[in-house]
């Protein structure tokens, strides 16, 4: 599936006008700072995420003075199926996807071809959508928390059960918890929630494996085909969570003391990790930013062929990419998405130079936008 449209209401400091034909392939985005070009990667984000990727607070959304945002998204089937010529439409749309939220009264509402779904998954499941921003980087530099959430992403697109397993998981470690900070030990309670508890982390494991895997794969392919001698030596190891050689819940029994001390779940798949080594060590303190950025891009490919060989088209949201990689990234980058047949939106301060970032090979077809005070114009 490809995002081919696009109209969003009281959404950052975007004009609410008319919906934007977008090309299942590449659209490259410019225009000044503050001009709304992000804020369109963002809007986009919300329809496959469920979610802002740069601030956890849906009030920062909203345009001053207004009390609701929404998106519309419409989604074709896209580079690998048969297109309507003629521009995106109504009747030509595999999909249409709908976000509204309330932040007076902290609602949001959820549509999916003009039927309301309760669930974000239900939502993001139609659009595959990958970020590369400044923040992406802190996959290999910051906490096993952000590798969590860029393995859980590939997991929740490769096995459609897992989103129900997850938030089936979380309420059961929420129950746990409070159990843990009872502040009486209550034995019977707890061996009640360690089984619950042990079953869905099996569950969650397994589908986290298996994806974790397929990506492995993919990866050490990929980087045979590019020029980075420098990893020769890297190991990718997926860490459950707690010591698989025994049961987990020979684990929690075993450590039963030192989570009622800490008040809170130890052990299970709300501590699982990608590690990621160079010689032994961790790569955030081995490898230097340059290569960190070149590892992470290389990653997001990788996870892009798996779901590309489950016959899913990924949409790239790549921001302000001049400033983020170095030309030869840059190219690289844009070679193997096309490749890949991912519908990419671009964004830049510069008017972008398509001869550049495809030199010497063929230029993929494209749309040209400029953003200037939050109006996005398609240019011929």
């Amino acid at each position: 599936m490809a995002l081919v449209k696009l109209h969003t209401e009281f959404f950052r400091n975007l004009s609410s006008t008319e919906p934007v034909s977008f090309s299942p392939s590449f659209n490259l985005i410019y225009g000044a700072n503050g001009s709304g070009k992000t804020s369109v990667l963002e809007a986009i984000g919300y329809l496959g995420l469920g979610r802002s990727f740069r601030i956890s607070r849906h009030q920062a959304i909203v345009q001053h003075g207004q009390q609701r945002f929404t998106v519309f998204g419409g989604l074709d089937h896209g580079l690998d199926k048969e297109r309507n010529a003629e521009s995106p439409s109504e009747k030509n749309l595999a999909h249409r996807l709908g976000l509204s939220r309330d932040v007076a009264q902290k609602e949001t509402t959820l549509r999916v071809d003009g039927e309301s779904v309760r669930s974000l998954s239900s939502l993001a499941m139609h659009l595959p959508v990958s970020v590369i921003d400044p923040g992406v980087f802190d996959i290999v530099a910051g906490g096993p928390g952000k590798r969590r959430q860029f393995l859980d992403w590939a997991v929740f697109h490769v096995e459609p059960s897992f989103a129900a397993s997850w938030q089936q998981c979380q309420r059961v470690t929420s129950q746990r918890n409070q159990t843990l900070r009872n502040g009486r030990l209550d034995e019977t309670m707890l061996r009640i929630w360690d089984a619950q508890y042990a079953t869905l982390s099996e569950k969650i494991s397994e589908a986290r494996k298996a994806a974790f895997e397929q990506f492995k794969s993919a990866f050490n392919s990929l980087v045979h085909q590019v020029n980075v001698d420098w990893m020769e030596g890297m190991t990718l190891e997926f860490y459950p969570g707690w010591d698989t050689s025994q049961s987990l819940i020979d684990v929690l029994v075993r450590h039963r003391e030192q989570e009622i001390r800490m008040g809170h779940t130890l052990y299970g798949p709300n501590r699982a990790d990608i590690r990621i080594k160079f010689q032994g060590r961790p790569v955030a303190e081995t490898f230097s930013r340059g290569q960190q950025k070149t590892l992470v891009i290389l990653m997001k490919i990788a996870q892009s062929m798996v779901l590309n060989d489950l016959g899913k088209q990924v949409s790239f949201l790549i921001d302000d990419i001049n400033a983020e990689l170095d030309e030869g990234h840059r190219t690289m980058l844009a070679r193997k998405l096309q490749e890949l047949r991912c519908q990419v939106f671009m964004t830049s301060i510069e008017h972008p130079n398509p001869g550049s970032l495809w030199r010497g090979e063929t230029i993929p077809d494209y749309q040209m936008f400029h953003v200037e005070h939050g109006k996005l114009l398609k240019e011929e």
